[in-house]
């Protein structure tokens, strides 16, 4: 992994003890948090490897619980998460995986209520960065660490081309971007890592295209 300056070596500001096992898990909770749009009535956290073997002793539970309840890594009410979310009445459940992961710090995250469900799996790749490599089956790689766009959409000619006319409309710049898909001419999922601010406006325009299923939007 390449570090871009002295802070992702020393870490993020941040409720400690480690990095790795803390504010990347933080951070993973977060985003799923910001992926499912609101408050979960069930959270199902699944640890691998590390994650597994240690998550008790650096607070890997109460960060990943943190985060789904929308705290930033350096929020001090990280520490008492797992309180918090049981006076909120959302249910909690954390299982050791004795499976084999690719990254020794992986977490899978099941978010639930009477509206839906989503389902992630994210990687703490030190310095108190994440990575999530999975969206409801989806293969993907999302930082977190930019602002970005997801738009599930149907796999068909011309939409890739729609979707990135229209942020070239708003002057929005492209940093990353890829597209997973389980079978041709189903679902697609468009993950697009930005350089800009992403205004309401961009969302509106994509969300009207009829090929378009859903939009979200991912904040640094």
């Amino acid at each position: 992994m390449k570090f871009k300056s002295v802070f992702d070596i020393i870490g993020p500001v941040m409720i400690g003890p480690s990095s790795s096992h803390t504010a990347g898990a933080a951070r993973i909770g977060r985003v799923a948090r910001t992926l499912f749009g609101r408050e979960p009535k069930t959270v199902a956290i699944s640890l691998y490897g590390s994650f597994a073997k240690t998550y008790k002793g650096h607070g890997t539970d109460v960060a990943l619980v943190g985060g789904v309840l929308d705290y930033d890594t350096y929020d001090t009410r990280i520490s008492t998460s797992l309180e918090t979310a049981k006076e909120k009445g959302i249910r909690v459940t954390i299982t050791e995986e004795d499976a084999h992961a690719d990254h020794p710090n992986t977490a899978r995250i099941r978010l639930g209520d009477d509206q839906g469900d989503l389902e992630l799996v994210g990687i703490s790749i030190g310095g108190g960065k994440a990575e999530i490599t999975e969206l409801n089956g989806f293969e993907l790689r999302l930082s977190g660490s930019h602002p970005a766009i997801l738009v599930m959409h149907n796999d068909r000619f011309g939409a890739i081309a729609s979707i990135t006319q229209v942020l070239a409309k708003h002057e929005i710049n492209i940093g990353h971007m890829e597209v997973s898909r389980k079978e041709v001419g189903k679902e697609a999922l468009m993950v697009i890592e930005v350089d800009q601010n992403i205004p309401d406006a961009l969302l509106t325009e994509l969300e009207e295209q009829n090929h378009i299923l859903q939009v979200a939007r991912v904040v640094e």
